[in-house]
C-alpha cells in the first residue's frame, strides 16, 4: 500500500495534488510520501517484534537528508557503504552508534572517519580489510566493532546484477572458511568480533533463499560459539522485494519474512539487524514527468517525456519495469493504446517502456512512474548536461523541495578551465 491515489480524478501524493507540485517545481521531479515511509518502517518493526533488533535503512536506496531524518525519527538506524554516506547520515542527525558500515572496499581513511565519529559496527568482507581495520583502530587507540560478512553460496533468484550471495559474487568470505577467518580475526588487536553478517541480494520475491541462508547462518553461529567466539549480533541484510507490476503476484509480506527470521535464528539469543532499503522507500516515491511530444513512427507511437535515463536509470540498466500512470485519471472505459515511452537523451537505451498500454496522451500531460523511491534519484546523473532531478517530500497537505534543481550556471561553474587554455 502507498499514499498515491486519485482524488477527484487527479493523482495526489497524500493530500497534495501532483499538478500543484509541478506548477511550482517544474518537471521532472521525484516526490516522496512521509506516510508511506512510516508505514513500511512500522510493518518491519511489527514483523521483528519481540526479538531484540535494529532496522538499519540501506541509504544507498535513497540518500536524501529529509528521508533519512524522517526514518531516524521513527527509530531507524542507517546502513552506509561509503564515507560520504556515513557523513550524510550524521548530518541527518543519526548517531554513530546506529550506523552500520558495509561494503567491500572500505579505505583506511573511511575507517578512520567512522571510528572517530562513532560507529555501531563494520561489516568486514575480507581478510585484508580485517588487517587494515585492525591497524587503523590500533593507531587511533580505539576498538572497532566487527561483524564478518560470510557468503553462503545461496542463489537469491533475482537479477544477476543484484545477486550478492553466490560464491562467484565479490561479497563476503566463503562460509566454508568462516571458522578459519574468525580465528585470525580474534588474534588481531583493536577488533571486537561481535557478530556475523550475510546479504544474498536485492528484490527477492521468494522466502526460500532467505530461509536457506539463515539456516546456514544459524549453524555457523553455533560452531563459532563452540570455538569460543562471543557471537551476539546477526546482521541479516535486506533484499525483500516490492511489487513493481501491480498485475503480478505480490512478494511475501514483512510478517512472513519476520516469521522466517524467528524460526531460523530466533532461538540464538542474538540481537537481529536487517538492512532494508527498497522495501521502505521504493513504493514511497514517484517520478513525475511531462509529455513533450507524441511522435507517430512507421510502426509505433512514441511518448517523448522530459524525464530521461539520467533521471531514472533502472529501466535502461536492469530492464526494470515501472508502472506508469496518467496524473489526470482516464475516463472509465477509455481506450488504451500502445506507446513506447522514451526520454530525450540521444541513446536508444533511453527507453522506459515498450508498447505500454496507456490512455491517449498529449503534449503537456503529466505522467507518474510508480515505485521510484528507491534507486531513483540516488542514481541520477547530469548526463547530456541535464539538471539533476529535484526531490520533494510530502506530509499530509504540505510539501517541501528537499533537493532543488540546479541552474545551468551552477552546473557549468562546477568545471574549471585549465590555466593554459
Amino acid at each position: 500500500m502507498d499514499h498515491f491515489l486519485y482524488q477527484d480524478g487527479i493523482l495526489h501524493a497524500e493530500d497534495v495534488a501532483l499538478p500543484e507540485i509541478a506548477a511550482e517545481v517544474g518537471t521532472p521531479f521525484y516526490v516522496y510520501s512521509t506516510a508511506t515511509l512510516a508505514r513500511h518502517y512500522r510493518l518491519l518493526e511489527e514483523a521483528l517484534s519481540p526479538l531484540p533488533h535494529l532496522i538499519c535503512f540501506a541509504m544507498k536506496s535513497n540518500g536524501n537528508l529529509s528521508v533519512l531524518r524522517t526514518l531516524a525519527g521513527l527509530g531507524a538506524g542507517i546502513d552506509v557503504v561509503s564515507a560520504g554516506e556515513y557523513l550524510k547520515a550524521r548530518a541527518a542527525g543519526v548517531d554513530g552508534a546506529r550506523i552500520v558500515f558495509s561494503g567491500v572496499g572500505k579505505t583506511r581513511e573511511e575507517m578512520r572517519i567512522a571510528l572517530e565519529g562513532g560507529i555501531r559496527q563494520f561489516n568486514v568482507e575480507s581478510e585484508p580489510e580485517l588487517q587494515a581495520l585492525s591497524e587503523t583502530a590500533t593507531s587511533l587507540g580505539v576498538t572497532a566493532p566487527v561483524a564478518i560478512r560470510v557468503n553462503p553460496d545461496v542463489d537469491a533468484r533475482t537479477h544477476e546484477k543484484i545477486a550478492t550471495g553466490k560464491k562467484e559474487n565479490k561479497f563476503g568470505i566463503p562460509i566454508s572458511r568462516a571458522r578459519e577467518v574468525y580465528a585470525v580475526a580474534a588474534r588481531l588487536p583493536g577488533l571486537d568480533i561481535l557478530g556475523i553478517d550475510v546479504h544474498i541480494g536485492s528484490q527477492l520475491t521468494d522466502l526460500a533463499p532467505f530461509e536457506e541462508a539463515y539456516r546456514k547462518l544459524a549453524g555457523l553461529t553455533r560452531a563459532l560459539r563452540q570455538d569460543g567466539h562471543d557471537i551476539r549480533r546477526l546482521d541479516l541484510g535486506g533484499g525483500l522485494g516490492i511489487p513493481y507490476e501491480r498485475s503480478n503476484a505480490v512478494p511475501p509480506l514483512p510478517l512472513d519474512y519476520g516469521a522466517v527470521i524467528k524460526r531460523t535464528v530466533g532461538d540464538l539469543g542474538c540481537e537481529i539487524e536487517i538492512e532494508p532499503g527498497r522495501l521502505i522507500s521504493g513504493n514511497a516515491g514517484l517520478l513525475v514527468a511531462s509529455v513533450i511530444y507524441v511522435k507517430s513512427g512507421e510502426e509505433r507511437d512514441f511518448l517523448i517525456l522530459d524525464a530521461a535515463m539520467n533521471d531514472l536509470v533502472r529501466p535502461s540498466m536492469y530492464g526494470a519495469h515501472h508502472d506508469i500512470l496518467p496524473v489526470v485519471e482516464a475516463a472509465p472505459g477509455a481506450e488504451l493504446r500502445p506507446y513506447d515511452v522514451v526520454g530525450p537523451v540521444c541513446e536508444t537505451g533511453d527507453t522506459f517502456a515498450r508498447q505500454r498500454a496507456l490512455p491517449q496522451l498529449a503534449a503537456g500531460d503529466l505522467v507518474a512512474f510508480r515505485s521510484a523511491g528507491a534507486y531513483g534519484a540516488v542514481m541520477a546523473s547530469e548526463y547530456n548536461m541535464r539538471p539533476l532531478v529535484p526531490e520533494v517530500l510530502v506530509r499530509a497537505d504540505q510539501f517541501a523541495v528537499i533537493r532543488a534543481r540546479p541552474s545551468y550556471d551552477q552546473m557549468i561553474n562546477r568545471d574549471s578551465i585549465a590555466p593554459w587554455l
